[in-house]
Parts: C-alpha cells; sequence; structure tokens
C-alpha cells in the first residue's frame, strides 16, 4: 500500500477513534474502583445527545465565546496533520514542523482561554489564569524535550526517532528520560491527575472545567471532541518517542503502534486511580521536574553521546 494513502487512513481513524481514549480510562478507574463503569463508547453517546441540544450564549460575550470552539477544534485538527501516524511520516512535514505542531495546541489554548475571559465571569478568568500560568511552565518542558530531540536526531521536524537512537546505553536513557517528562506534560496539557481533574465537582479546584462552564450543547460537543482528539496526538506523540522506525510491515507496525496509544491511556487511568489531585502549588512543582528531565537527558546526549551522526 503506498504510504501517503496509508496516512490518510490512520488520520481518518484517528479522527474517529479518539473519542474511545476518555472510555478507557474511565473503564480503567471503574476496574480499580470495583465498578462496571460506563461504556468505553459513552463520549459517542453525549457527543450526538449536546449536537440536538441548543446552547445559550452570555449577554457580555463579544462573540469571542461562538467563535473559540470552532478555532480551537480547527488548530487541533491542523496539527493532526503534522504527526507520524502508523509509523508513516506525514507527507505533510517540513523542517521545524515540531514546533508548529505544538504551537498549534497552544493556539487551541489560547482560544479556550480566550472564550472563558469572553464570558465576564471572574470565576472563568480564575480558571484561565491558573491554565496560563501552568501552560507556560508546561512549555519550557516541551521546548527542552524538542531540544533533546533536535540533539538524538540532528533534525528538527516530526518524523519517527530512527532505531540507531536506541543503539547506544546513553541515547536510550536520554530517551527514556525524554518520554518521562513528555509524559507529565500529557497529564497536565490533558488536564489529567494529578496535575487536573476532568471530573471534578469542587469550584475552586476546576481549571480547565471552570473555563468551558458556560458552554452547552454543539459548542460543548466541539470542547469533548477536541480534547479527545488533544488527548491522541500526545499518546501518538508518546509513543513515536518510544517506538522507533523498524521495518516491520504496516499491519505489524499499525497493531504496535495502536497498542502503544492504548497502553498510554491505560497508564494514565492507572495513575488517576493509585494518586490524588495534586495541590496548586506542586503542579508548577511536577512542571519543573519535568523541564529538568528533558534537560538531563540533553545534557547526556550533548557530553556523553554526541547525538546521532
Amino acid at each position: 500500500m503506498n504510504e501517503t494513502i496509508y496516512w490518510i487512513l490512520w488520520l481518518i481513524a484517528s479522527f474517529i477513534l479518539c473519542p474511545l481514549l476518555p472510555g478507557i480510562i474511565n473503564k480503567v478507574k471503574a476496574f480499580f474502583a470495583g465498578r462496571k463503569g460506563p461504556s468505553i463508547f459513552q463520549l459517542y453517546y453525549d457527543l450526538f445527545k449536546l449536537l440536538k441540544k441548543g446552547s445559550v450564549i452570555s449577554n457580555t460575550s463579544g462573540g469571542l465565546l461562538k467563535l473559540a470552539p470552532c478555532v480551537s477544534l480547527a488548530a487541533i485538527a491542523v496539527a493532526a496533520l503534522l504527526l507520524p501516524l502508523g509509523i508513516v511520516n506525514s507527507p505533510l512535514s517540513f523542517e521545524g514542523d515540531i514546533i508548529v505542531f505544538f504551537y498549534l495546541l497552544g493556539t487551541a489554548r489560547l482560544l479556550t482561554v480566550w472564550g472563558a475571559l469572553d464570558t465576564g465571569s471572574s470565576f472563568e478568568g480564575m480558571g484561565a489564569s491558573r491554565e496560563m500560568q501552568f501552560s507556560a511552565l508546561a512549555e519550557a518542558a516541551i521546548f527542552g524535550i524538542i531540544g533533546c530531540i533536535a540533539a538524538l536526531t540532528r533534525k528538527c521536524d516530526l518524523t519517527m526517532l530512527p532505531a540507531t537512537a536506541f543503539s547506544g546505553s546513553i541515547s536510550a536513557v536520554a530517551i527514556l528520560l525524554c518520554a518521562l517528562a513528555f509524559f507529565i506534560v500529557l497529564l497536565m496539557e490533558n488536564c489529567r491527575v494529578p496535575a487536573d481533574d476532568p471530573n471534578t465537582h469542587l469550584e475552586l479546584t476546576m481549571i480547565h472545567e471552570a473555563m468551558i462552564l458556560d458552554y452547552a450543547g454543539p459548542d460543548l460537543a466541539l470542547i469533548l471532541y477536541g480534547a479527545s482528539l488533544k488527548l491522541w496526538l500526545f499518546a501518538s506523540f508518546f509513543v513515536i518517542l518510544l517506538f522507533p522506525a523498524i521495518q516491520v510491515g504496516l499491519l505489524i507496525s499499525s497493531l504496535l503502534f495502536i497498542g502503544g496509544i492504548i497502553a498510554t491511556v491505560v497508564a494514565v487511568g492507572i495513575i488517576e486511580s493509585c494518586m490524588a489531585r495534586y495541590r496548586f502549588i506542586k503542579v508548577p512543582q511536577m512542571l519543573i521536574g519535568a523541564f529538568g528531565l528533558s534537560l538531563i537527558s540533553l545534557f547526556f546526549l550533548i557530553f556523553f553521546d554526541g547525538g546521532i551522526k
């Protein structure tokens, strides 16, 4: 099969399957709690139900509240066009696209913050302030990870890591540290425990949930779908860090790739089942720790390994 067609099929599958990931996490949490839990298809049901409902717009809104969900989802969808899928690199990739990828995801977050501020609610403004504070710290860790990948591959783009990246012990340790740092960022960026709790009902502890309280109907459906697609992209990038480009056939590589994504969200569910949410003062420390891990991995590559020649 032509690799471009294969990548397009994977992209379509990503858009269709991404709502399964929150369902898998909820199933894992229900298993640890000794409950049956909701179906893994629950988000599909919720999306269809929300699309049939109407929405109420605040009188103080200047239009950003209605516009933000559409533009935010569009930015996440464009970011998906740059990501390698099923071990095949994107045909739209270019030098430096890894920076564009993360800034597109940052743009989606920024639009959500603007929409929250557009409501004129001090409570949603509080959630937006927290979101931007933690995102600024996460950005430092992300650029540390980008620096590590650039030192390892001598490139700055979204491509599968070569198998030779895991040939040396120093390189393998650096990649593992880099992956651990990114997993911490994944938890924060996708509002997962211990950084945030997507199921919280205590107003003073909300971060992301505080910003979307004014949304309902199709607008809320776009936000929920965008969050699931964002989780899919972060999980895919995490798999890319740990899964080298070994030529084992498209079918086997596809199974390994989707298996890696499922294993990633299962790990998220286990963490949420075994840990409590951190206090707000602890979240910056966690993100600074992720930045430190990325710097350590970069230090190993520069001073002990020298990167891939």
